[in-house]
């Protein structure tokens, strides 16, 4: 029999090195959520310009990760996400000073084709550091709590920073993240490729990017004009130029994508739950910081104190999954987890309906929520990594991570645009309210707040913008339903994870004695 795989110290050291990326996508994103209200004040964006800027982000990533986790498969995972560090780095400091909505939602994209390089680097790497699958779930877990810690200490961080600088100090503090990233990578991260793999199909690149932009910008397009020519087109257009790119790959000898992975159940099941779970908590989670600034009334920095429960919550259950899923099966965990946010949703809807409770019982939902979320997502992604060869984990992890930032893309489009049509048809602007603060919060929201709403157009304002909330929360609660029922489909067959083997224990502690005992203890690797 072939001896237990172990894991030594040197992983867990560049699993921390491997945080750093995880942490700043999650501190932007989270951040971007509460500068936004001052940045649209400061550079005049409208609702549409505020929903590019929020995702076209994600759109970007989206387009591009499947190509950038083939590359890394190809030219090296640590040498791409050093690349993409430094280029994170300078995109970062140009948004920082935007001037105007068009160059903000342009540098918002470069951000994007540069994050594209992160999460895939990460997840092949750590499927390389770590052959034992006991330890690879772990840490994968700790990979998942590291951004949801990014996403709690983001308000945080972003609430004092905003308190005492401009908007642009949000996209400033990743800076010196990948500073850091680009001085210890190379000395304790092992490098990774794919040696057998052929060139990059550039056709295949094309027809990747082109299929999920277009898609991307069809449903978006449906979601806040309806079904009008151009978006319908757009979606058709999509949706052929993914049947090409699909067709392509199964016929390449060297796909840009090797599809024939992802033919069982279990990892097309995790792709599914990744797309919605981010159609969801994106969507909902993006009106609730704007229900909680706008509505309630909320300093930037006691938002990020209200919110920072919850993020803790989603990193207490990721680091919860995998010790679970060692005595429950993984599908029971997954669909479980997905009821108890579907019922977190639900008592966010009845607020939405007028039930009462206020903030309080709102942020009880959107705290179920995250716990039900945090479950599947963390025992889904080591489920799809660990069932790839590790030559293609770069593959695997993009697709994942494609799923997950399309999912977040689509969910701010979405379900904004579903909550901004419930808000205008709400509103009841009482009467006698000045013409001009009457266009303003038909406009939207924010558009009121700033323009000075009086009393009674306050409360009108809130009121429909809760009720918009609620309905965004209630068809979420139906779709973590739907993916619960998909959990126990597509899981069914996954076994617990193994006992510990005693065997494979000693043979670590052997190795990290050995290790130890070696100097330098963390040379260069090759």
């Amino acid at each position: 029999m072939a001896p237990p795989a172990t894991t030594g110290r040197r992983a867990w050291i560049g699993l921390a090195v491997l945080a750093l990326p995880t942490l700043l996508l999650s501190l932007d994103m989270s951040v971007l959520y509460l500068a936004l209200p001052a940045l649209s004040a400061d550079l005049g964006l409208g609702p549409t310009a505020q929903l590019w800027a929020m995702d076209v982000y994600g759109f970007m990533i989206a387009g591009f990760l499947v190509t950038m986790g083939t590359l890394g498969d190809r030219i090296g995972r640590r040498r791409l996400l050093l690349l993409g560090a430094a280029a994170f780095g300078v995109a970062s400091v140009i948004a920082a000073f935007s001037n105007g909505p068009a160059m903000l939602i342009a540098t918002r994209a470069l951000l994007g084709i540069a994050g594209a390089t992160l999460m895939p680097s990460t997840l092949g790497l750590i499927r390389t550091m770590f052959p034992d699958p006991r330890a690879r779930g772990t840490a994968i877990a700790i990979w998942m709590s590291c951004f949801m810690g990014g996403m709690t200490i983001g308000p945080l961080i972003g609430g004092v920073l905003l308190e005492a600088f401009w908007w642009g100090a949000a996209f400033l503090m990743g800076v010196p993240v990948m500073a850091l990233l680009l001085v210890l990578g190379p000395v304790l991260l092992p490098e990774s490729r794919d040696t057998g793999a052929g060139r990059l199909d550039l056709v295949s690149v094309a027809l990747s990017l082109g299929a999920v932009l277009a898609v991307v910008h069809g449903l978006k397009s449906l979601a806040a004009t309806g079904p009008e020519l151009g978006a319908l087109a757009s979606l058709v257009v999509g949706l052929v130029v993914g049947a090409l790119f699909v067709r392509r790959q199964l016929r390449l000898d060297d796909p840009l994508l090797d599809l024939r992975l992802f033919r069982h159940r279990a990892p097309a099941g995790v792709l599914g739950i990744g797309l919605g779970g981010g159609v969801v908590m994106a969507g909902t989670f993006l009106l609730l910081t704007l229900y909680l600034q706008l509505v309630a009334g909320l300093s930037v920095l006691t938002v990020g104190l209200v919110l920072a429960p919850l993020q803790a919550a989603m990193v207490v259950a990721s680091l919860l999954a995998p010790r679970l899923a060692r005595s429950i099966r993984p599908a029971r965990v997954m669909a479980g987890g997905l009821l108890i946010g579907a019922v977190g949703l639900a008592v966010v809807g009845l607020l939405g309906a007028g039930e009462g409770g206020g903030t309080v019982v709102l942020l009880g939902g959107f705290l179920l929520a995250s716990v039900g979320i945090a479950l599947p997502t963390a025992l889904g992604t080591d489920l799809l990594v660990g069932s790839v060869p590790e030559e293609k984990a770069g593959s695997a992890g993009a697709l994942s991570e494609t799923s997950g930032e399309l999912g977040i893309a689509l969910g701010v489009a979405t379900l904004g645009s579903l909550a901004t049509g419930v808000y205008r048809d709400d509103l009841v602007v009482p009467p006698g309210t000045p013409a001009p603060l009457a266009d303003a919060a038909r406009t939207g929201i924010t558009e009121a707040i700033a323009a000075g709403p009086t009393p009674e157009l306050f409360d009108a304002v809130g009121t429909a913008f809760t009720a918009g909330l609620g309905w965004a929360a209630t068809g979420g609660a139906l779709v973590f339903a739907g993916l619960a029922g998909l959990a126990l489909v597509a899981f069914h067959e996954v076994p617990v994870t193994a006992a510990p083997d005693v065997e494979a224990q000693k043979t670590q502690k052997t190795q990290e004695a050995q290790e130890a005992q070696e100097a330098p203890a963390l040379a260069p690797a090759a």
